[in-house]
Parts: C-alpha cells; structure tokens; sequence
C-alpha cells in the first residue's frame, strides 16, 4: 500500500474500530478496598485484547466528589485517588499500546463541580476573572427558557449562591454549576486540560453534553458567537500532537443539527448515534424493519467521519428522538414496569434482561448493531450478557461490578461484600453465580466466545465502515434487508426482527441469492437454490453474506 494511504488509513483507525465502554470503579479492584482501579484494569488488558477490541472509552476518573458517577469533577489534572494515581493511567496507556489498544478519555467542560477551585473563587469573589467562568444572574427568572437534565430531581436550572449574592446556571444537578463557554479564559483552561492529557498518549476525547456546550444559557455573553469555529479550535488542538487523535461527542440531536458536529469533516471526527439507537429500540418493540430501514436512507457522516453505534451507554437508554407514543411502544415492551424508567425519557436497563435473557434474540440485536454503517460500542459486561439491579438508584442499576467468575463478589474484590462500590448481583438469573466471564470462557458456544466471533468477523468486514450503505426491498416487514459497498465489494446483511421463522424474497435488479456465500450466521442455512430468489431465516436470525461476481451497484 502506498505511504500516503497508509498514513491516511492510520488516521481514520476509528472508521474500522470496536470500541469497549469501561468504568473504571465497576471493573476490577486490584487493592482490596471494594473500588475498581486502574491496577485492575492493568491486569485485565490481556481479557480486552482477546475479546478483540480496538478502543477503550475510560468514563470520569478525575477527582471528584462522585455525586454524579465522576461526572462533577473537582480538578481536571489529577485522578480520583480511590482509582490510582497519575503513573497508573500513565502505566495503563503504556501497557494498552503494547496490545494496540487504544484510549479514550472524557472530556467534561461543559460544568464542573461546585467543590471545584474555580467555583470556590468565583463564589468568594464575584470581582475575580473566576466569577465570569461560570453564568450568573442576579435574580431567577419567572419563567425559565430549558428544562434541567433531570426533571424530578431538580426543579430549575438555576440555584443561588449566598457568598456570591448571586444565582448560578446549571443544567444538570445543582452541584454542577455551568461554565460560561463563550468566555475566552474558559476556552484556552480547556485547551490546557487537552494539552495535559494528550501528553500521557491518550488517542482521544469523548465530548460530554457536546449539544449543551454549544448552547446559551439564557444569560446575555453565555452563548458561542462562532460555534463552528470552536469546534474547529478543539480538533486543532487534539491534533497538535497526532493526526490520529479524535473527538468523538454526546451529541444527542435531531438529524438537520448534526452538520454543525461534523462540518466538513474538519471538526469532529464521531458523534454518538442517538439517532438509530431510538429506531433500532422502535424496531424491536414493533417486530417491524422499518423504523432502521428509514434510517438507512439518510446520508451518511463526511467521508473523514462515522458513528459510534450503541444499544446503550451507561446513562439511561435515552429515547429522545422518539414521539410520546413510540417511546411508549419501547417502554411497554422493554421496561413496562414504572421502576424500569427513569427522567420520563429512558430505560434504566440492561439488554440481556429487557430482552428475558433469550439467546437468539440478544444474538440477532449485536449483529444488527455491527451491521449498520459505523463503528460498534460495547459497554462492559454486554460481551457476557450482564443484567442490572433495579434497586440501585437511578443509572447505578446498570453500573455492577464486572462478573469474572461465581466466587464471592464475582471476581470483581476481595473486600467484604458491605464495602463493595456497588452490591454485585447475587440473585437471579444474571447474578454472577450463572452469567460469569470464566464459566463463558470454559463453553465453546457461549455468548462470549460468540461474541468474539462477531468482533473477528466485523474487522474482516471493512465495507461496513467505510463503504456506502444501501437498503434492499423484501416482501416481509419484519426483515431488514441492506448492504454494505465498497472498493467493488459487496456485503448483504438479512436480520429477522420477528421470533418467527421466514422465508423473504429478494428484489434487485443486479443482485441475486445464487452470488450470495454465508459468512457469519445464526445456524446452518441450506444452499440457496439457483432458480429462486427467496432467502430463508430462523426466528430472530440474521445472515450476513458475501457477495461473489457482480458489477458496480
């Protein structure tokens, strides 16, 4: 391959990547002392190298006051001390990049913590250059212009500050005020923040509330003139050190607003797909293809681009993007319990139980999720099928210590069981006792050797993120049906949303089942017959074929 593709095949690693979704205090305790750490998350590299990822997102680890999962940092240059120290991240991006694995960091500058210096100084003296880090106002408004992040626990977006004399903007929780983005000092405070983390070898940046970065507040100064031109300062700056380094966001928007993310390609590189993780949960509860077949339609990232592609992250499954009644639909079908939601808008689940632990149907999901144009993320302990504990509060129902193995705490501590960072799961079907890391390892048809397969076979599958995409006709609603081109290769991929078995016929002008090679699959299909178009799938089966002898679609 010539240098220049090389170089630009290097830059774009992202395009072809499996990301893996890590917190750190719910991994692996190392010390004993009932919290995960970076030590542990050292000695469980090997275990991430083999499962076959390319990236790990390390979620909040900063010091902090752990009122919100780390994300209220207290300072932005040092590591929560129950987690380590600095030579131990520093030590675990060494030990990643010996296993080509790389590391993403979050990057939380849309509020801090209360606690943090520079909201202690703007409080003490509404006269110092700290003051105009943050949005303030001198009286609360009548009627507030946004609703706060998280409607029944907080009431307002605004709170006062009785030493400031003053009320202070903030979105999310009361002890989260918001910085003022718009202010030039805030600005080059997060360039310095990304210039430290990128000299330890970090490969990138997930942007967090990158939607709600970009916002005013509602205050006179709080809002970005040239928001575009921000995002561009950012890429500039997590590119001084590699070209290879990335920005990838939490942009949870409505499709005509993503252009302002990507721009040209010259300003982030990902955005989480919130978009199709809403119409992939809409198909499901629906049995029906057509919620992601009308996704499929839409225009793809610029070229330089992609999605990071999700069933679910460690907040709450967001259902956002759906109406009222669709979310219903989900909420009915995957939580239709009250306790399974949260904020009126999520699911506060895990996949393997919302979809009761069924095999072929938790199967079918992660192929459709690898299938789809982007790269994938897996959130720790999905490669196994962990479940959640709906009497944790809020998002710490799916947030469970990593399940290694049945000994006591599932492998995860050696601390008593009182002292652990979350009670692991001891009871059920998806307690550590049956779903485990070790007993999976030990069966060759478990869902994690399975899931390997799907890691290997997506990386020898790289039309899916590179190429373009394209929905194929059937006569069945509850097939997806759609294909991946690109360098005159061709991939079909078939996904029955339906427990029912069929039979769907294929409707194309240049492709024919006679050209089609199984390559990844749900079972033992029959030969396809020469002189038939019709395609067969088991219940929740899903076919990915290879396309053999054809000319350019």
């Amino acid at each position: 391959m010539h240098n220049d593709a090389v170089q630009s095949e290097n830059r774009l690693w992202y395009k072809d990547a499996v990301f893996y979704a890590i917190d750190v205090e719910s991994f692996q305790d190392s010390d004993g002392d009932g919290v995960g750490d970076f030590q542990g998350l050292i000695n469980r590299l090997d275990y991430l190298n083999d499962l076959g990822v390319d990236c790990l997102w390390i979620l909040p680890f900063y010091t902090t006051p752990n009122r919100d999962n780390g994300y209220d940092v207290r300072d932005y240059y040092s590591i929560d001390s129950r987690l380590g120290r600095l030579s131990d991240f520093s030590e675990l991006v060494k030990a990643a990049k010996e296993r080509n694995i790389r590391i993403l960091v979050d990057l939380i500058v849309h509020h801090t913590s209360n606690e943090h210096p520079w909201f202690q100084a703007a409080s003490a003296d509404p006269g110092s250059k700290f003051f105009n880090y943050y949005v303030w106002r001198p009286d609360k408004p009548a009627k507030e212009s946004k609703e706060n992040i998280f409607p029944g626990q907080e009431s307002s977006v605004w709170a006062y500050e009785k030493s400031a004399g003053a009320y202070y903007h903030h979105l999310f929780y009361d002890f989260q005020p918001d910085l003022n983005i718009a202010n030039q000092d805030v600005q080059r405070e997060i360039m310095s923040i990304i210039e430290f983390w990128l000299s330890f070898g970090v490969d990138g940046f997930r942007v967090d509330a990158a939607t709600h970065i970009l916002d005013g507040k509602g205050v006179k100064g709080s809002r970005l003139k040239r928001p575009a031109q921000f995002l561009k300062q950012l890429r500039q700056a997590v590119n001084k050190k590699s070209k290879e380094t990335i920005l990838l966001a939490e942009a949870d928007v409505e499709p005509d607003k993503v252009g302002i993310y990507y721009g040209k390609g010259d300003r982030l590189n990902m955005l989480f797909n919130f978009l199709l993780d809403n119409q992939i949960f809409l198909a499901l509860a629906r049995e029906e293809a057509k919620p992601i077949a009308d996704w499929l339609k839409g225009p793809l990232p610029p070229e330089d681009c992609q999605w990071a592609n999700f069933l679910r992250n460690l907040d709450e499954l967001d259902l956002e993007r759906l109406s009222a009644s669709e979310r219903q639909e989900v909420f009915d079908r995957f939580a239709p319990e009250e306790n399974m939601r949260i904020f009126s808008r999520g699911i506060r689940r895990r996949l393997a139980p919302m979809l009761q632990g069924n095999r072929a149907h938790l199967e079918m999901v992660y192929s459709l999720l690898f299938s789809m144009p982007g790269s994938p993320l897996l959130v720790y302990g999905d490669e196994i099928g962990m479940g959640e504990d709906l009497e944790q509060e809020g998002r710490g129902s799916v947030r469970l210590p990593m399940q290694w193995n049945d000994a006591e705490n599932g492998g995860f501590s050696d601390a008593p069981r009182d002292k652990v960072v979350w009670p692991p799961l001891s009871k059920g079907p998806f307690s550590y006792k049956k779903v485990n890391v070790q007993h999976q390892h030990q069966q060759q048809h478990s869902l994690l050797e399975w899931m390997k397969k799907l890691i290997s076979t997506r990386k020898h599958c790289r039309e899916i993120g590179w190429g373009k995409v394209k929905l194929l006709e059937t006569d069945k609603s509850q097939v997806l049906l759609h294909c991946m081109e690109w360098q005159e290769s061709i991939l079909v991929f078939a996904h029955n949303l339906s427990a029912e078995k069929t039979t769907f016929s294929l409707s194309s002008k240049v492709l024919h089942p006679r050209q089609f090679v199984d390559i990844f699959t749900d079972s033992d299909y029959p030969p396809t017959q020469e002189d038939t178009t019709r395609i067969a799938l088991s219940g929740y089966g899903y076919r990915w074929f290879r396309v053999n002898q054809i000319k350019s679609m």
